[in-house]
């Protein structure tokens, strides 16, 4: 069951993990919030050693405004990134 719904406002863990990991580095440590709950799969970060990933985790579709990513963004100030991230990553911002 996805511990986030659309709207949730979410921090992105900053942790560097050795090994496989499927979060990008420029988006840890930053703030968004979810757009949509994809599904439950299996961690690809347990797939990528042969274990089988169990238990399946949700994966959230996770929007972020651009200057909120980016320091020196320029573009418009409604532009945004989206980015899949899986639930171990994500932090509510009520606990951030």
């Amino acid at each position: 069951m996805a511990r986030f719904v659309p709207g949730d406002n979410v921090t992105v863990r900053r942790a560097f993990p050795p090994g496989h990991v499927r979060t990008p580095y420029y988006i840890r440590g930053k703030s968004g919030h979810i757009a949509q709950v994809l599904d439950s799969f299996a961690n690809p970060e347990e797939l990528a050693f042969g274990r089988d990933g169990l238990p399946k985790r949700p994966l959230y579709r996770v929007r972020f405004a651009q200057s909120r990513v980016w320091s020196d963004y320029s573009g418009s100030a409604g532009d945004t990134i989206d980015v899949e991230l899986y639930e171990h990553w994500l932090e509510s911002e009520e606990n951030t």
